[in-house]
């Protein structure tokens, strides 16, 4: 049986299908490349309209063309919809929310004064363009790192909660070494000192003037060196275990990817791919 008899979609959904979600075909890239120019555009047109000077000469032409871009984008995010056989996966995957995110600003501007400038969110659109541009290995690469950070949570939680806690109790040992007079005019401001000098940022507005309390600091920044080489080892180690492929089908069914490279039907739904 074809793909067109397994899908619950007509003939011409599958084909919106083709030539909207998949970077495969000539149609298909085309569409893509003429998306991440208006994306470029629109947020070009949000940039200048901040612009005071740009805005009160040609704000009139730049709301109409900021209109047509919301237009434009909301058919697409509609078309998105029909073309796929169960819309809700797509509504709520990481894509549709930020394409979802992206025409709602134009709408809310309406009613909401000011809430226009959250336009310039639809740039996180062009991430499309590493399936656009069909550059499979960044993509696959990025697939890799999402995978290996998620793996990595607990880890990373476990050690940030210690690293508050140590930031805490080098930020208290400090405010009571030190006096108001050097800055350290309270706990909290002591554990901002703590941080800054932990992370090895350092911006000066607070320093220790005791011998202790500079013995304090520096024992403090040569942790925070060690401490940098902790989530990049946990990260690393994940990513060492975690596979990659160069399969970018999108199933035309539920809309999800990730599929081993001699897959024929979609491992989440079944549907023939």
């Amino acid at each position: 049986m074809t793909a067109q008899q397994k899908s619950n979609l007509k003939p011409w959904q599958l084909k919106l299908h083709e030539v909207i979600y998949e970077a495969d075909t000539k149609a298909g890239k085309l569409f893509d490349i003429i998306l991440l120019v208006a994306i470029l555009l629109s947020v070009a047109t949000v940039m200048l309209e901040s612009v005071n000077s740009i805005a009160s000469q040609y704000g009139d032409e730049l709301k109409l063309i900021e209109w047509v871009f919301t237009l434009l984008f909301t058919l697409e995010y509609i078309a998105r919809l029909i073309s796929i056989g169960k819309p809700l996966k797509y509504v709520l995957s990481f894509y549709g929310i930020i394409d979802f995110v992206s025409i709602i600003p134009t709408f809310l501007g309406i009613f909401i004064t000011g809430s226009q400038s959250l336009r310039i969110i639809r740039s996180i659109r062009l991430l499309r363009v590493f399936r656009i541009l069909k550059l499979v290995q960044f993509m696959n690469e990025a697939n890799v790192l999402i995978k290996a950070l998620k793996a990595s949570r607990p880890k990373i939680v476990v050690f940030l909660f210690a690293l508050l806690s140590l930031t805490f109790i080098l930020g208290t040992v400090m405010y009571l070494i030190e006096t108001p007079e050097a800055g350290f005019t309270s706990i909290p401001r002591s554990i901002y000192w703590a941080i800054v000098t932990l992370t090895t940022v350092g911006y000066g507005d607070i320093a220790p003037q005791s011998v202790l309390g500079q013995t304090l600091a520096s024992f403090i920044m040569i942790i925070g060196y060690a401490i940098i080489a902790v989530p990049t080892g946990i990260v690393g180690a994940e990513l060492a275990k975690t596979k990659s492929n160069t399969n970018t089908q999108v199933c035309p069914e539920c809309s999800l990817e990730g599929h081993d490279d001699n897959a024929v039907h979609c491992k989440y739904c079944g549907n023939s791919l």
